[in-house]
């Protein structure tokens, strides 16, 4: 997918080119070009291709709270595990 994306900027880059070096062209109209035909159109197609990836790491990220909930759920006081006597305080 990703050179599709890459083939596509390089025809927009050329078509940029060519406005802008163009006699009746202008660099107004190069940027144009290059965000209409190249930046706008590549980034919702991107966006939407990337769906589904950004869904299965929500989906990862959920798990893994929902694990480590599961985890802490053993622990009722909320306490963290380890050594169960308080600390001794020293005077000075």
């Amino acid at each position: 997918m990703h050179i599709v994306a890459i083939a596509w900027m390089f025809v927009v880059v050329l078509m940029t080119a060519a406005e802008a070096t163009s006699s009746q062209g202008s660099l107004l109209g190069a940027f144009f070009t290059f965000v209409l035909y190249g930046v706008l159109p590549l980034g919702i197609v991107l966006y939407i291709l990337g769906a589904p990836g950004r869904k299965a790491a929500r989906r990862r990220a959920e798990a893994a709270a929902s694990a480590t909930a599961s985890a802490d759920a053993g622990n009722a006081g909320g306490h963290a595990a380890g050594d169960r006597r308080a600390p001794e305080r020293e005077e000075a």
